[in-house]
């Protein structure tokens, strides 16, 4: 076997002959994105780092959420995961996601089309909600994007846009899967065009046993999209969606749980006008998030039950509002203004008699202005730079500027250089519940500086991009013993630098591969943030067979840290292969940890062994 020490050279080596043998004249095409703004824009114009991953690609490996597929994809990004399915709410929870070292609770935030989704008590993402289903196309940028998106947004975005039709016509889709540990995952969904209207709608429902005693799991979600054209250039658009989900939490091996179970009804709404102009694009949206929590601690064998539950009802909701505009050539300038509403109420009740006991019911306001302005200068160079003002009801006041440059070395090659701020506001749990709870916490601040590389060869069927950070952060939340007493300070630090190298290859027409390697350094040990991250995948489509295959290798992933400071290094090899048995009907299979590999991504959560799961696809 290859020792990993060689890997990152071997992948280096790779990517520079790759470089070097495929130099030629092309033209190439450019990919539109919206994370970097507010609006479309050519990704070539933006200093940020931006990775697209497509339905497609989101949708090949039949998995019922997008976080397994975008965790494999993406360089410097981790996602936790304790079973075969789910990820579930409070003690033992997963779904923990990391760029860079950054996230984990409220560092990171998770957009769909483009406005903020979390727990509005707790600050952080609810990771069983975002369903491959609703998805056409996920789309993260890595490092701060706290000037367009403010708290939350430090270390870095994950903004999932919702299914849509550029034509006239109509999709449906019918799926279901079994698996093992008695595993099942459904899917209707569709998504239409009919002159002015268009939108999509679907339905899911997805369950397992869970590989361990008390790991079950239950999932159901419904989504529904509208949208109308009120004329050429407004068009008004309105998304629903509710999702429910039931998990239990088995606890660590060496300490499991018994009725450790939580059920969860998170909701979102939003209701957008949007126009287009030659010189101008904007939008003006309203939008609610809400969630009810209902857990049960549950108790560990030997001792007695838990006497009370612990439940909750929160919420998010604001205002956004942006104008692009042109004042002459090659100008943009984007202003916009943000407000957010968000808080809610937690109590406990005992089982026995139902008494209840308020544990906080709070609310709080963030109000904020923003202004971005981009220039380019002749054919070679784009400059950005833009500065947001923030206001928050209980911490104040915080500035976040930005800037960066990107040099285009010619149609197929950019240098992008930024230096950009992200920032946090302290969460109401952390402000204001339990006995740590300090009103005098003040935000968390990030300082990112990056340079990164990108180059597009073979009339775009090879792309490459390489790019070097830095991260500086202070004033980090922690909880520390003050006085005898548990208190949450802001005196934790972070320093990450790293290295990420991504690439795409389209060989044939049914042939393409894949890669990507991240290496994160780290000041002091952090978890769900692998040293060394490894991914190469091929995908292959012939006619009526598809595969889908991807080995990735993990090193250096701290799974604890402190006194019971524990590492995990593991290779992962996944397989999907489908087959179109009529027009309208394909069959498929998918085989994960194929190497049946022993390891863990939580301490005291041993993950399942080779998994498989295998179904049909309705098209119509």
């Amino acid at each position: 076997m290859v020792s990993f020490k060689r890997i990152p050279v071997l992948f280096v080596f790779t990517f520079l002959v790759l470089t070097m043998a495929a130099q030629t004249d092309t033209v190439s095409m450019d990919e539109i994105v919206v994370t970097g703004t507010r609006a479309e824009t050519n990704q070539r114009q933006l200093p940020t780092t931006i990775t697209t991953i497509s339905r497609q690609q989101l949708t090949e490996n039949y998995q019922p959420s997008i976080l397994p597929t975008i965790s494999e994809l993406v360089p410097g990004m981790f996602v936790t995961s304790r079973g075969v399915m789910g990820y579930g709410v409070a003690n033992g929870a997963a779904g923990t996601i990391k760029i860079r070292g950054i996230g984990g609770m409220a560092d990171l935030l998770v957009l769909i089309d483009g406005l903020p989704q979390y727990a509005g008590l707790y600050g952080h993402p609810i990771a069983d909600a975002y369903l491959t289903a609703m998805a056409e196309k996920v789309e993260i940028l890595r490092g701060p994007a706290s000037l367009f998106y403010g708290s939350n947004a430090m270390g870095g975005v994950l903004n999932i846009l919702t299914r849509t039709l550029p034509v006239d016509g109509f999709q449906g889709n019918a799926q279901i899967g079994w698996g093992s540990y008695g595993s099942l995952q459904t899917e209707l969904s569709s998504v239409f065009r009919k002159g002015k209207m268009n939108g999509s709608a679907g339905v899911s429902y997805n369950r397992t046993d869970g590989e361990r005693t008390n790991s079950q799991f239950k999932e159901g979600t419904g989504f529904l999209k509208l949208g109308y054209d009120l004329s050429k250039n407004w068009t008004l658009n309105s998304l629903a969606n509710l999702t429910w989900f039931k998990a239990s939490n088995p606890g660590e091996i060496f300490n499991p749980y018994i009725d450790n179970d939580s059920r969860i009804l998170r909701g979102i709404a939003s209701v957008s006008l949007t126009n287009q102009y030659n010189s101008s694009s904007g939008a003006l949206r309203s939008f609610i998030s809400w969630g009810h929590h209902h857990v049960n601690d549950g108790y560990h064998p030997g001792s007695s039950p838990s006497t009370q539950l612990y439940l909750h009802n929160d919420f998010m909701s604001g205002i956004s509002a942006y104008q692009n505009i042109s004042l002459f050539k090659n100008n943009l300038i984007t202003g916009g203004f943000d407000w957010q509403h968000f808080g809610g109420h937690a109590w406990n009740r005992l089982i026995s008699s139902g008494v209840e006991k308020d544990i906080i019911n709070k609310q709080e306001d963030d109000f904020a202005g923003y202004v971005d302005v981009r220039q380019d200068f002749h054919s070679w160079i784009s400059a950005d730079a833009g500065l947001r003002i923030d206001h928050h009801t209980q911490v104040g006041t915080e500035l976040i500027p930005q800037g960066g440059l990107t040099f285009h070395l010619s149609q197929q090659a950019e240098i992008r250089t930024i230096i950009s701020k992200g920032f946090r506001n302290p969460t109401i749990r952390e402000l204001y519940m339990y006995a740590p709870a300090n009103t005098n916490l003040q935000p968390e601040r990030l300082m990112n500086y990056e340079i990164s590389y990108k180059q597009r060869f073979l009339q775009n069927r090879l792309r490459i991009n390489a790019n070097i950070f830095y991260l500086d952060a202070d004033n980090l939340i922690s909880t520390e013993t003050v006085n005898g007493k548990s208190l949450n300070v802001n005196t934790g630090q972070i320093n990450n630098w790293g290295v990420e190298l991504e690439s795409i290859y389209k060989i044939l027409s049914q042939l393409e591969l894949d890669a990507n390697y991240s290496f994160l350094h780290m000041k002091k040990p952090l978890t769900a943030s692998p040293q060394h991250k490894v991914y190469a995948g091929l995908r292959y489509l012939s006619g009526h067979l598809s595969l889908s295959s991807g080995l990735q290798y993990i090193n250096g992933l701290y799974t604890s840290v402190g006194k019971n400071e524990q590492q995990e290094n593991f290779w992962l090899w996944n397989l999907t292969a489908s087959y179109q048995i009529h027009s309208n009907f394909r069959i498929f299979a998918r085989g994960e940890n194929l190497l049946a590999q022993k390891y863990e991504v939580i301490a005291g959560f041993p993950m399942p062994r080779t998994t498989f799961m295998s179904g049909l696809q309705i098209s119509f």
